[in-house]
């Protein structure tokens, strides 16, 4: 008889085995959120120095901004390569590996002298990035009990979002105090930390899956899955429209200058680290309409943001409610992307990761294409449409066909879904 632990990912696939206690599974869930801060403030950090990035690059701001580019292509097409060709290696592995590319990635852009190089790394580091969420998002949501789910995988986003909160604020202000190139190599350090922390807590299991590729890819190329990664480009786009940029927004729209842009990267932070935790605990309890009210909520907040001016506290205001309503909405959609994909879950939960780093890398270049012709001032009029666009999409996944059903194991009489599954109702 298995425990609620033991949790069927993808089609046979034990997450863990034994189901890890209580105490154990928390720790485990600990290091997952810790290297998920990791990732988030290397992904992120980029945004709060691409001035003095430029300057000592000798590229454009606008230019500069393509390392934002290149990082969300290398999470949404190198993330799902690797991860379907590592489906059968040990996700404690996976993890570990991830971490230790994403360490050596960054101690090579700490040492380069040329945009190109730099370029190329952070591709690099954002393949192992969408290996990493997806694999810690699985991992995560198979440590507990069907019913806590949600608020697990919220663990892996809540990383990213303190990231937000700490790591991205402190690592501008150090780029702007220190050479940026610092800041990279103090990451690497930390990504180390995180490999050892992995290493030493979680538990060694069997494979990450055993449903072949083609199985996989059967279950995830359906209609309410390719919905709710259409759902996560568009709202992610939209968004990165005009963050990409924040910092020059602020700038001219508020006349905030310096270190002083910091604080603004710092409420986005609080905000979103907030808006996390309280949306998985919605994702375990309506998903669905969680989802949906983020996107009416970020069409009228980037609106207002507009709308504000040149009042720095009315712009504050708005950066608050645009990271609890961005992050908020994240566990409850990649919960329901891997919930629609039935026995595709282990793919899809890289899928997720990959199709909101898809919508970053085109809001990125949206955003620096605008820059050049019109200004930084139209960059949330922009983004707000874009997040338009996704709510008849966020409204069909709701009334789309449920999911692929889980194969179910079988005893002597007759077959019993496993405790747990991750394709239950979403």
């Amino acid at each position: 008889m298995r425990g609620t632990g033991d949790v069927e990912l993808t089609g046979g696939a034990r997450a863990f085995a034994p189901p890890p206690a209580g105490a154990r599974s928390s720790r485990a869930l600990a290091v997952l959120g810790l290297s998920a801060f990791v990732v988030g403030t290397a992904e992120f950090v980029v945004i709060g120095v691409l001035d003095r990035m430029a300057g000592s690059l000798h590229v454009s701001a606008g230019t500069a901004g393509l390392l934002v580019t290149a990082y969300a292509l290398g999470v949404c097409l190198g993330g799902p390569l690797l991860t379907t060709a590592t489906l059968r290696v040990p996700r404690r592995l996976l993890l570990c590996a991830a971490l230790a590319v994403y360490a050596a990635a960054n101690v090579v852009a700490s040492l380069a002298d040329g945009f190109a190089v730099v370029f190329g790394v952070r591709a690099v580091a954002g393949a192992a990035h969408g290996l990493f969420v997806g694999v810690a998002s699985a991992t995560a949501a198979g440590l507990v009990p069907a019913e806590r789910k949600g608020r697990a995988v919220a663990v892996v986003f809540g990383g990213i979002a303190v990231a937000n909160l700490l790591g991205v604020p402190l690592a501008t202000f150090a780029g702007h105090a220190l050479p940026w190139q610092y800041v990279f190599a103090a990451i690497a350090v930390l990504a180390g930390v995180a490999l050892l922390l992995v290493r030493a807590v979680l538990p060694l299991e069997g494979p990450g899956g055993r449903v072949i590729l083609g199985a996989q890819v059967r279950h995830v190329v359906r209609a309410p899955v390719l919905v709710l990664l259409a759902t996560a480009v568009l709202l992610f786009c939209g968004q990165f429209t005009v963050f990409t940029q924040l910092s020059g927004y602020v700038q001219e729209s508020a006349g905030v200058q310096g270190g002083a842009v910091s604080v603004y990267l710092l409420v986005f932070g609080a905000a979103g680290a907030v808006g996390t935790a309280v949306g998985g605990y919605l994702a375990d309890r309506a998903a669905a309409a969680t989802v949906t009210v983020a996107a009416v909520v970020l069409v009228l907040v980037l609106t207002a943001l507009f709308l504000a001016g040149e009042r720095p506290v009315a712009v504050g205001a708005c950066v608050a409610v645009w990271g609890f309503a961005g992050f908020g909405f994240a566990p409850a959609l990649q919960l329901r992307t891997i919930r629609r994909a039935g026995p595709g879950g282990d793919l899809a939960a890289t899928l997720g990761a990959s199709a909101g780093n898809a919508g970053i890398a085109a809001g990125a270049a949206v955003a620096g294409g605008l820059t050049a012709a019109y200004g930084f001032s139209v960059l949330p009029v922009a983004g707000a449409a874009v997040c338009l666009l996704a709510l008849p999409l966020t409204w069909l996944s709701r009334t789309g066909p449920k999911a692929a059903p889980a194969p179910r194991e079988h005893s002597g009489r007759g077959g019993t879904e496993r405790p747990g599954s991750l394709t239950a109702s979403p």
